[in-house]
Parts: C-alpha cells; structure tokens; sequence
C-alpha cells in the first residue's frame, strides 16, 4: 500500500512471469502500439484536412471582401440618380425653380440669338435698298443716293433712340392702362434694366414663362424695321431733294411717324384691340411698308417730277441693272429676318416651326411675284423686263409681310400673284398721273402693302371662314367662355379692322408727310436748282465727282 514502507515493499516476495504470461503481455503491447500509429495517421489526416478547410476559408472571405467593394461601388453609382424621397415640399419647390430658372435663361438666349441674327439680316437690306436705288437712278447721282441711305441709317438710329422707341414701345398698350395712341416711357435708353441702388448690379432681363429678352434685344430688332420704313422715302424723292432736307424728315420719320403707327399696333394700342378681335399684321405690310410707301408718294408729289422725266423717258432709264439684281436678291434674304424673325421668339418647337412657315411663304410668295411681273412685262412688250421682274420679287414679298404666318402656301402663292398684278397696275398709275417715283417705291410698298393686309384677314387658315388664326399662328382664336375657339365670321371682321387699319395709316402717315415735305418746300429747302439738276448731284456735290468710271 501507498503508507507502507520502502522495507516492507522490499520484503515482498518476487512474482516471476511464465511464458503464456509473456507472449500475453506481448501482444497487448503490440495492440497499443497499432492503436497509437491508427491515432497518429488520423491526426495526421485531420490536421491535413483543417489546413484545407482554413484556405477555403480564407479564399471565401476574400471573395466577399471583394463582392462588398463592388457592391459598395454600385451603390455610389446609383445613389446620386435616385429620388431624394427624404426632401421636404420647401426643398423641392427650391429646385424646381432653379431648374425653371435655367429652362428659362436657355430659352432667352436663344430668344436672344435668334432675334440679333434676324435684327442683322434686316439691317442689311439697307445694302439692297442702296444698290436697287443706285442702279435705277442716274450714274450722276450715284454717290448721292448711297449717301442718303447712309444718312438715313445713321440719322434714324439717333431718332428711334431719343424718341421713336419710347412713342412706340413705352406703355402705350391699352391693356396695360395706356393712352392706345402714344407712349411715354423709355426715352434715350432711359431705364431699359434694373439696378440695385445699393451695389450697384444690373440686371439686364426679368425671366418668366412668357420669356426671357431683355429690353435692349427689342430695340436692336425694332430699330431695324424703323430705319427700313424710312429708307422707303429715300428711293421716292431721289435725284431731286436736298441732302440736308431729307435727313431732317429722315429724323422725324423714325422718331415720330412712324413710332406713332407701332404704337397703334404692335405697341397694343387702339388698332390691336378694335372690335374684340384687332388687326392681323404679323411682319408690317402695313405698319412698315404702307407708312414708308405713303410718306415716299406724299415727298414725290409735293417735289414734282425729275425734270425732263416725261418728255425724254429714255434718259430715266436704270443706268446699272447688276446693281439693281443684287439689290434685289440683298433684300430678298434680309427679308428672312424680316419676316421669319417677327416671331420674335425661338425657345420651342412651336415657334420653330412657325418660322419655318413663315420662310416658306416668304418664298412661295417672292417667286410668284416676279414671275406674274415678268409674264405681264412681256405680254405687254415683248421684251424681257429685267427690271420688273425684280421689282416684281419684291411687290410678292411686301403682299406677303403681313399674313405670313396665318395662311396656306397656296394662299401666299395667291398673294404674291396678285401682289404682282397689283404692282403692274399702280406703277402704270403713277406714269399716267405724271408722278414721278424713280425706284418705284410707292408702288412697290404702299399698294402692295395695303393689299398684303387685306390678303392677311381674307386667306386666314382658320376654319372655314367661322374661326380665324391670326397671331395664335397654329391655333385659332380662344374664347375664353367656354375654353374652345371664338366663332362668328371673324375673317369679316378683321377684314373691316384691317382696312381700317390701312385707312388710318395712309391718313396719319400721308398728312404729316406731305405736310412737313410742304413746310420744307415752302421754306425754300427741299427742291435742289436746275443747274445742280442738269449737272448731277455728284459733281456738284461730291468729292470725288464720279461714283465710278464708265467706259
């Protein structure tokens, strides 16, 4: 036993094994050595198979590590496209406006764009208008016809900025508790933008869903078509009036006259609202045209006939007809300005396209003008009359002006037949009156004006004769009762407003004219002398005496 002592342990007899005893004491040992080289093996094995599973492990883990990255990526890709459902109605409103604001300032800058390139084309038509002149004139006029239309660019832009822009444009509209006669507002510039009084800035333009154009876009435009109404009046009273003279009444045409006739129309004033239903002139056969045709008969009877004009016709005959052809097709494609630009927009497909109509009809219109002149020329001739065919271009372009934008091509062809025919006949008119009108201008844009607006209210593609388009160009006139389309025969009706319209215009335009032509004639300064007259202007006049060499 364990208390025993080492003495009594060793006084224990000795037990010696037999061999059974050993053999079976042998083979229990070799059974616990097998079972411990079968533990061995396994562990060995197991230890393989946990280093196996570890690396799998390890290859699982890396491989989610790198789906987290992407999906982390995926999410930052996403992330900014999705609806920020968690903003409050304030925050959405903030950017709605700001995205309006920006549609908004896109939409006027290509407003803006559109109506400087158009304002450009108009201006040079003054290039048509000085070569079409200078060719039907006398070579010893030359230089002075090309420095009246000079003058009159340059004096009636200082006119439609002191005075022109505020009568025409300065609050005259009746909707807007104007007089409907004249404006008041806007004189030399005056308050064209906004500035802060405190720092200063401006703010050129306020932009809203009606649009986005700045004051100074309007004017630029407007001015164009001011100092083409006065150009008019130069061709009229060529070869005879005093330079000086003409620059005055050139100043009061652009400052006062005509301003007047916008303010009635296209300023909003009586003529836009006459009869519930107002006028039609989209592009000005009546506001531009009839006024400068009427002013340029009104000068060419108070000055008289160019002297020897009726008695030896041959002498008046167009001394440089290049100059007049490239004149005309001058004047051709600034009226792509004139007319397509009087939509005055091009921020939407709709006035895109309305331009396109307008362009179309331009064209339509031109061509068959001067191909009715042309015939009707050789009918009665014989001969071909390169002349009138270019006058006869441009009589279908003065018809079409005013209803370009509310008719069918069929419609502009029409008009630009008649505008031709009608032409012919008062250009004829004036010879058998003895009215001496070197370029034919009063022909040209006062009868073909005054029929240009007649054509707009009786060829109007609204339906049938019930509904009329007018400036809702596509659509036709709303009634705001019942939100459908006005009815009651309005073509009738604008037909009336328009004629009045052309009345009104021959009366104020033709009276202050021949009156102020009158005045100046009276005063001893309109006419110049028979010997500058027999001479020539030039070499009178002009350093140097010649506009150019003939051979």
């Amino acid at each position: 036993s364990p208390q025993s002592s080492p003495s009594a342990r060793l006084a224990r007899p000795i037990h010696f094994r037999g061999p059974e005893e050993f053999h079976q004491g042998e083979r229990s040992a070799m059974k616990v050595l097998y079972l411990l080289g079968i533990t061995v093996a396994a562990s060995s094995s197991l230890e393989d198979e946990v280093a196996m599973l570890r690396a799998e492990v390890k290859a699982q883990q890396q491989m989610a590590q790198e789906q987290q990255a992407l999906i982390k990526e995926l999410l930052e890709e996403v992330q900014p496209r999705q609806l920020q459902t968690y903003a409050t109605s304030a925050e959405l409103a903030t950017q709605v406006a700001a995205l309006q604001a920006t549609d908004y300032s896109l939409g006027g800058a290509l407003d803006s764009a559109w109506m400087c390139l158009c304002g450009a084309l108009v201006m040079f038509m003054h290039a048509g208008f000085g070569m079409l002149e200078t060719g039907s004139c006398r070579a010893k006029n030359a230089s002075n016809v090309l420095m009246k239309n000079l003058v009159n660019v340059c004096v009636g832009t200082l006119g439609w900025w002191l005075f022109g822009w505020a009568f025409a444009y300065g609050s005259a509209g009746v909707s807007s508790g104007g007089n409907g006669f004249i404006g008041w507002h806007g004189f030399a510039g005056f308050d064209f933008y906004t500035q802060d009084t405190t720092t200063g800035i401006i703010t050129p333009a306020t932009c809203t869903s009606d649009g986005c154009q700045s004051t100074m876009l309007s004017w630029f435009f407007q001015w164009a078509f001011c100092t083409a109404a006065a150009t008019i009046v130069s061709g009229a009273v060529a070869e005879r009036v005093k330079s000086p003279t003409y620059a005055i009444f050139a100043f009061l045409m652009a400052s006062f006259i005509y301003p007047v006739v916008v303010a009635w129309t296209w300023g909003g004033g009586w003529l836009a609202t006459i009869l519930d239903v107002g006028y039609m002139d989209f592009a000005g056969s009546g506001v531009v045209h009839l006024t400068g045709g009427v002013a340029g008969l009104a000068g060419t009877i108070v000055l008289g006939p160019r002297k020897g004009r009726f008695t030896n016709p041959e002498e008046f005959e167009t001394h440089n007809l290049p100059l007049v052809v490239l004149g005309t097709f001058a004047l051709w494609f600034g009226w792509y300005g004139f007319n397509p630009g009087s939509t005055l927009a091009m921020h939407d497909y709709a006035t895109g396209a309305m331009a396109a109509q307008v362009a179309m009809n331009t064209t339509l219109s031109a061509a068959t003008g001067g191909i009715t002149v042309f015939i009707l020329a050789y009918v009665i001739t014989k001969k071909y009359d390169v002349g009138g065919l270019c006058n006869g271009i441009l009589a279908g372009l003065v018809s079409i002006t005013a209803g370009c934008g509310n008719m069918e091509c069929g419609c502009a062809m029409f008009t630009g037949l008649m505008g031709g025919i009608i032409y012919t006949l008062a250009s004829k008119l004036l010879v058998v009156m003895k009215i001496d009108d070197p370029v034919d201008a009063s022909p040209v844009h006062g009868f073909c004006g005054f029929w240009g607006c007649l054509a707009a209210a009786f060829f109007d593609w609204g339906l049938g004769f019930t509904h009329f388009n007018g400036w809702n160009g596509f659509g036709c006139t709303p009634n705001d009762a019942n939100n459908g389309c006005k009815g009651g025969h309005l073509n009738g009706t604008v037909l009336w407003v328009n004629f009045a319209m052309c009345l009104c215009i021959i009366l104020w335009s033709g009276l202050i004219s021949g009156l102020t032509f009158a005045w100046l004639k009276w005063w001893g300064g309109l006419r110049i002398d028979e010997a500058t007259e027999d001479m020539g202007m030039d070499a009178k006049s002009h350093s140097p005496p010649k506009a150019y060499a003939l051979a």
